[in-house]
């Protein structure tokens, strides 16, 4: 393993282990707002909101910590045919140190009306573009033939499948966004990273929408994560909707990190929404903690008997 000097040398070890640990066991991007933004998970999802619905998100990971992860991504999707099929679109950029990911890919979704509730079925397909800029690293030995180089334009296709089923109140799903194990770098002077790369990653999630009053209403949810190579990861997150105006929750990742959101109803067609994680682990010693924005938007003719604002 190579010490890259980004920092103080504490900060460049924790760096560098967590680069090459990371490659060998590479996590997708995480959102504290999942229940929010299922399509960035879910294609099943697509055409769930029975309108047209834009999602835009930012998230900042640890903080005041030099490389740290960032991901930004956007997702679209409405209704197509008679309600039976959506179609939707997802957007991401997820950059950590000197990698950044691009990941463009459409979703759609065929979906079985079942009384209230709907049964879907999504895939979702597109592309994965991978750069690496080690030659703007400053390596603690200079002669380090690995980082005179960037690697630029590795481009794959990717693929994914999803199954939900939902009412207005509830909602469980299983997807998994990314199917295809593909080799991040193909190199030879990066052969101590070239076994690395994208591996399947699989999501279970579900809440439910409980009334505590007229005014006032519950919402739990939980999402598990599971990739080879990484130990099994949940979120457990509990939700309070005030007047059918805001949200106000916290969450609880495992071993990692709990935090608080917030999301305000501007109207009924705009939202925004913040969330804000603090680490459980040696992190916290370093980082700020993460920070994560959402803008949602909605527009079109609701249908007959959908309510507004959405629950999920």
């Amino acid at each position: 393993m190579r010490m890259l000097n980004l920092m103080p040398r504490w900060k460049g070890t924790v760096i560098a282990l967590g680069l090459v640990t990371g490659l060998q066991a590479q996590q997708d991007p995480q959102f504290t707002q999942y229940m929010f933004n299922l399509l960035a998970i879910n294609p099943a999802y697509a055409g769930s909101a029975d309108r047209v619905s834009l999602k835009g998100l930012s998230r900042h990971q640890w903080v005041g910590f030099d490389g740290a992860p960032t991901t930004q991504t956007i997702t679209a999707h409405a209704p197509l045919w008679h309600e039976s099929l959506g179609l939707g679109g997802t957007i991401l950029r997820d950059s950590h140190g000197p990698l950044t990911q691009y990941t463009f890919m459409a979703d759609i979704a065929y979906r079985i009306h079942m009384g209230d509730a709907k049964l879907a079925f999504g895939l979702k397909g597109g592309l994965n573009l991978l750069q690496g800029r080690f030659g703007e690293l400053n390596p603690i030995d200079p002669n380090d033939q690995v980082f005179q180089a960037n690697v630029n334009t590795k481009l794959d296709p990717q693929f994914g499948f999803g199954v939900m089923y939902y009412s207005d109140r509830y909602f469980i799903g299983l997807s998994s966004p990314k199917m295809l194990g593909t080799e991040f770098f193909e190199t030879d002077s990066l052969t101590f990273v070239s076994e690395a790369g994208q591996r399947a990653h699989y999501f279970l999630s579900g809440g439910y929408v409980f009334d505590l009053g007229v005014y006032h209403k519950f919402k739990p949810t939980f999402l598990m994560k599971a990739v080879e190579g990484a130990p099994l990861s949940f979120d457990l997150s509990a939700n309070f909707l005030f007047y059918e105006k805001f949200w106000l929750g916290a969450m609880y990742r495992h071993t990692d990190a709990v935090g608080a959101l917030f999301q305000y109803h501007i109207t009924n067609d705009l939202t925004v929404g913040y969330a804000y994680d603090y680490p459980l682990s040696i992190l916290r010693n370093y980082s700020g903690g993460s920070h994560e924005i959402m803008l949602g938007f909605e527009f079109g003719n609701k249908l007959k008997g959908i309510r507004s604002p959405r629950y999920f």
